[in-house]
């Protein structure tokens, strides 16, 4: 660390802990409201990129402003807005004042990006070199290497220019002008292009293997045409299997065929492979993860003849994937024998698991050995899960539902609170930033004591931060304060917007923990927002349904709309459905067309052995998940036990299912 980035640091530290204190004064617990406050009515227009809102304030109201724990946010919020226009001492004087506080860092970076694309690169550099060599981000470092290019520094350029360019997949813009220039100076040869094709290749980046061939040769080009025509047209290929060449990269292309044919029709997949294993040399390695690739998929997808394949498969092969499947199969099938008999060839851990457990039990019971199935459930009924609760309900015996609260250490939490990095966290939760809130939160609860982090859970649980409190608990392994684990946010909300949707709250609840902790503004990777996780396009679509005002982003992030969405469209899943909740969860996690795909054709199933045959890991886990805690919701909200079995309704076939809909 550089002697002026530790006075930075110190600097910071002293102007938290100077906030600290001020907020740890009897009078600041009403004043720290009314800073709160004013934050909230002028940031919208701050962040704008106009200052005017604060200007405006009356001058007692300003000055309690900037004796707020949030003001430096406030101000990096403006300065990032008015990023292009801002003086540079402006910005130089906020970052030497709060340069270690998490906005001073943002604004940073927003600065040293902006001072690149207005073609100051030596500016670029001088920040680059201070706080970002080093950190392995290929945008800055091109930006770095430009700088580099312009100063007249060439020499600097060609090994790290290189290195960034020999990855596996397209880089960044901001690396064209650097490897424009690796290509001018004849820095990159023959060998630098295959080295990168073969890094595109195991990337399974074609099109970029397909450009790199261009520069080779003639071979690499036909190679490549290859790679791409097995990865879009995989069965072609593999019909087409005669006119290729028995070569190492032929057989990688013709297995990697086979498997993505696999995905979209594993029995058309085995047909084509059988063709093709017996005419080329491919290892055992390969024959033996097609093989089992192929049957895999046959048993995700249901189709006839899959326990063969996977217990046909060599031994080498078999492991504990190909087991869960084969034991899978055989509760699909009701094949109880072959059950036992698939559960006890597994590891010590898998057979162990809460799952196989249960599973062993049922197969005990259903092959007549009633006495090793009793013994198998009293163990699992001692479980407060999924698992334990249908253990329990073989047995009818109580859930083990023990309820035991988290003992208050007053003194510690009251020194956690006073924590300056705390109150900022606390505070950007309070002004609805919470997504800046967490990751303050949990930057200071990593550096925490085992009893620390236990006595910070009840704070964020007595705050209503419950996203928080839930993850600094389980981070412990403490799961059995079921007030903290399965806290009741909003519930006026919940209840109401349920009973529109006639729905349980209890259900509501656990879809709502399961998607998101109860944070509000979370987005998931594919796009799913609030609480209740909604889709864009789905929240506009209910909002128009049920006549509700939609605003996009600010509906999905407002807790009360975002419940009233939610639980409304879990209805429309109920009702889609046949108000089997078994189903209606599969599909608000997975989407009603894949949950339609998954019906059986004819008859019904056990909804305990469909959700087990659920292709996608992630949707098994879900329904279980919400299942038992809407078990515990209930058991919360209303001291009484709901049987998670009473919710295991048949599932019926597709047509039956559509039928029952209809009526």
């Amino acid at each position: 660390m550089t002697v002026r980035y530790t006075a930075i640091v110190v600097r910071s530290i002293a102007v938290l802990s100077l906030y600290a204190a001020i907020a740890g004064s009897p009078a600041a617990a009403s004043a720290i409201d009314t800073q709160r406050q004013l934050y909230k009515d002028v940031y919208e227009t701050v962040e704008r990129g106009d200052w005017s809102a604060v200007e405006q304030l009356p001058a007692a109201h300003r000055r309690q402003l900037q004796q707020y724990v949030l003001w430096p946010d406030l101000r990096a919020t403006y300065l990032r807005a008015t990023i292009k226009t801002a003086s540079a001492a402006d910005i130089d004087a906020f970052l030497d004042q709060y340069g270690a506080l998490r906005p001073a860092r943002e604004l940073r970076y927003r600065r040293a990006l902006q001072l690149a694309k207005s073609g100051d690169l030596s500016g670029y550099q001088r920040i680059y070199e201070k706080y970002y060599h080093g950190m392995d981000i290929a945008k800055l470092d091109c930006l770095s290497l430009q700088a580099e290019l312009e100063a007249g520094r060439h020499a600097r350029v060609g090994g790290r220019g290189t290195n960034l360019w020999l990855v596996g997949k397209s880089q960044v813009g901001e690396c064209d002008p650097v490897f424009e220039f690796l290509d001018d100076q004849k820095l990159l040869g023959p060998a630098e292009f295959r080295k990168r094709y073969q890094l595109a290749v195991e990337n399974e980046e074609f099109s970029l293997a397909r450009w790199l061939a261009t520069k080779i040769d003639r071979q690499y080009v036909d190679e490549a045409a290859n790679w791409v025509t097995a990865q879009s047209h995989p069965e072609d290929f593999l019909n087409s299997h005669a006119r290729r060449a028995n070569t190492p990269t032929s057989r990688k292309q013709l297995v990697y065929a086979a498997e993505r044919l696999t995905y979209r029709d594993p029995q058309l997949a085995y047909k084509a492979w059988a063709r093709v294993s017996g005419r080329y040399g491919f290892t055992e390695e390969q024959k033996l993860r097609t093989a089992r690739h192929i049957a895999l998929w046959t048993a995700r997808d249901n189709l006839p003849g899959a326990y063969a394949l996977l217990a046909d498969l060599p031994a080498a092969a078999q492991n504990d994937e190909v087991l869960r499947w084969r034991a899978r199969t055989s509760l699909l099938n009701g094949q109880w024998i072959d059950l036992l008999a698939d559960i006890g060839a597994m590891s010590d851990a898998e057979r162990n698991s809460e799952e196989w457990q249960y599973w062993r039990g049922v197969a005990f019971e259903r092959s007549g050995q009633v006495l090793a199935a009793k013994a198998a459930f009293e163990r699992l009924s001692q479980e407060r899960s999924y698992y334990g609760f249908l253990a329990a309900d073989e047995l009818d015996h109580e859930y083990a539902l023990d309820d035991s609260q988290l003992l208050a250490d007053e003194t510690t939490i009251a020194n956690i609170e006073s924590r300056p990095e705390v109150i900022r966290a606390r505070e950007l939760f309070l002004v609805g930033q919470e997504g800046r809130g967490r990751s303050e939160w949990d930057a200071v609860v990593r550096h925490l004591s085992p009893e620390e982090k236990l006595q910070a859970a009840i704070l964020a649980h007595r705050w209503g931060w419950h996203s928080r409190a839930i993850a600094t608990a389980a981070n412990l392994g403490e799961y059995d304060d079921l007030s903290i684990r399965y806290p009741l946010p909003y519930q006026g909300w919940f209840e109401e917007s349920s009973s529109l949707a006639r729905i349980p709250s209890t259900w509501a609840y656990g879809i709502a923990r399961s998607e998101s902790l109860f944070m509000r503004d979370v987005r998931s990777r594919a796009g799913a927002i609030g609480l209740m996780q909604l889709m864009p396009k789905t929240g506009r679509q209910v909002a128009s349904q049920i006549r509700l005002p939609y605003s996009g982003l600010a509906t999905l992030t407002n807790p009360k709309s975002n419940i009233r969405l939610g639980t409304s469209y879990l209805g429309q899943m109920a009702e889609r459905y046949s108000g089997n909740p078994v189903l209606a969860t599969a599909a608000y996690n997975a989407g009603p067309h894949r949950v339609d795909r998954w019906l059986p054709d004819s008859g019904s199933i056990d909804a305990r052995v469909w959700i087990e045959n659920i292709p996608f890991n992630e949707t098994r886990q879900y329904v279980k998940r919400v299942l038992s805690a809407q078990a515990i919701f209930h058991w919360r909200m209303t001291g009484k036990v709901r049987r998670v079995s009473d919710e295991l309704a048949r599932v019926k076939a597709a047509r039956d299912a559509r039928q029952l809909a209809s009526r």
